[in-house]
């Protein structure tokens, strides 16, 4: 039995001869590229989580007006596809938004990183809209009448009682919504946003090396979530109270 062809069969060439690794210009766009996938992802997962948490605390505002608003923002972010979003913010209200440059020609306001963050920031934020509401809705009313019978103010009950109880509630959703995200910053490449998808697509154009960078481009998306997932578990060891959950 020849088991060379065997190996050759199980593990071939072509998936270990990963030209970004040994050149030089190519790995340095690698890591350029995985540089602002990162910084895509942790900038869109800061916002969107304040985005849900200012949304859920308005959900439960006395102002009817307040809720319907919050209310039609979660509608319009969860119901249209992100790439939709991604292209409305970038072509429709971005060229609209425009000043004059120091060469007297006129100049987007605010550039295609820019418009990536502040799409997927809020699409994301929409969905922590709804999780940071379920978990604050699973907080027990006789907590919260706790705390009103000891002198604390809405706001107080909110931050310091409420919104710890839901997050550790919520964990499990919000995990799933910030993977989604983090597979998510892969659109910002429809804006010339030069990213992981992006970058990887300029090096297999350049090397034919297509198959090589797709197994790149998987393993960093693996090790990127697995960081993210790694993350969470540990807020979730921190947060755990007895009595909530785990």
């Amino acid at each position: 039995m020849d088991y060379s062809s065997i190996l050759d069969w199980l593990w071939p060439d072509w998936f270990f001869n990963l030209a970004v690794v040994s050149d030089e210009y190519n790995r340095g766009r690698y890591l350029a590229g995985l540089w602002m996938t990162a910084k895509l992802a942790v900038v869109s997962i800061f916002f969107s989580l304040i985005i849900g948490a200012i949304g859920a605390a308005v959900q439960g505002a006395q102002s009817k007006t307040l809720r319907v608003l919050v209310g039609f923002f979660v509608a319009f972010f969860r119901n249209t596809p992100p790439l939709v979003q991604l292209y409305f913010f970038y072509f429709a209200i971005g060229t609209v938004l425009r000043i004059t440059g120091d060469n007297g020609l006129p100049q987007p306001l605010i550039g295609n990183f820019g418009w990536a963050i502040i799409s997927l920031s809020l699409f994301a934020g929409a969905l922590n809209v709804e999780i940071f509401r379920a978990g604050i809705e699973a907080v027990p009313k006789s907590t919260v009448e706790a705390a009103e019978a000891l002198g604390y103010t809405r706001l107080q009950i909110y931050t310091d009682i409420v919104l710890p109880l839901a997050v550790r509630i919520s964990l499990p959703a919000l995990g799933t919504n910030l993977v989604n995200l983090v597979k998510t910053t892969t659109l910002a490449y429809a804006i010339a946003v030069p990213e992981l998808l992006y970058v990887s697509a300029q090096i297999w154009s350049e090397d034919l090396n297509v198959r090589e960078m797709m197994n790149v481009l998987l393993i960093s998306y693996v090790g990127l979530v697995a960081i993210l997932v790694w993350v969470l578990h540990r807020w979730e060891k921190a947060l755990r109270i007895p009595g909530y959950g785990r």
